[in-house]
């Protein structure tokens, strides 16, 4: 953790696939002037800086669709990505039960910082790739990979994936069906629900353009090791064709 990262990565802006799929919670990367948020390396490694696997399954299905991927450069816990900067989470004082030392009590210029070192640069990549997509009249569904702890404060989490959505609900039911549904572990908005003063992904970048948006949630001991990733990846890359065919 020395060097520093761009805030925003894009693999493949010209995939011709009809899906932008995005990964928020792709790094656990922090630059070393916030010396790791007063947090040690083994709690960097954990769900609470990043969504564990699910970049990896991110590219490879990107590769697979032949479609575009825009991964965000760095740890959730120094701005999430998928919040609006409005929200309590946008920058957490505790994530899950860890206390966030060096995220208590900033100052309107620290978050305004961060705001523009990170959440704002991929906002804008997000967008402008959109905006290209539509100029063109490209059919384009937003799919963005998460991945979710299989017990939360306690409490265990039973499904394998979730499929989060609001206003696509056909395509997110058929993706559900093409998943194998309840009876294979795939459950509809678990293990949370999209909400506006929560949620960033979803309605900007979709409900607001008119674009179906879903979030994919992976249980992340399932793609923590590559060959999980490579299923997944598999799996989602099937259920995405069929689901097209369905609605």
């Amino acid at each position: 953790m020395a060097e520093e990262r761009a805030a925003v990565e894009i693999v493949n802006p010209a995939g011709i696939a009809p899906y932008v799929l995005l990964c928020e919670h792709a790094s656990n990367w922090m630059p070393p002037d916030y010396d790791g948020l007063g947090l040690g390396c083994a709690d960097l490694e954990r769900h609470i800086a990043w969504d564990i696997g699910a970049a990896s399954v991110a590219r490879r299905l990107a590769a697979k669709l032949d479609a575009p991927l825009v991964l965000g450069g760095a740890s959730r816990l120094l701005i999430d990505l998928n919040r609006p900067l409005s929200s309590p989470t946008s920058i957490p004082e505790r994530s899950e039960a860890t206390d966030i030392p060096g995220n208590l009590n900033l100052g309107e210029g620290e978050r305004q910082r961060r705001a523009a070192r990170w959440f704002h640069p991929f906002q804008e990549a997000v967008g402008a790739l959109l905006d290209e997509r539509q100029r063109a009249r490209r059919p384009t569904r937003i799919v963005a990979i998460h991945s979710f702890t299989p017990v939360f404060l306690g409490v265990a989490r039973p499904w394998r994936a979730g499929i989060l959505y609001r206003h696509a609900s056909a395509f997110a039911s058929a993706l559900v069906d093409a998943l194998g549904g309840a009876a294979a572990g795939i459950a509809h908005n678990e293990p949370y629900r999209i909400e506006d003063g929560g949620d960033y992904t979803v309605p900007v970048h979709g409900e607001a353009r008119g674009l179906d948006a879903v979030l994919v949630e992976i249980r992340h001991d399932l793609i923590a090791a590559p060959k999980g990733q490579a299923d997944w990846a598999d799996a989602l890359a099937r259920a995405l064709a069929r689901a097209l065919t369905a609605i």
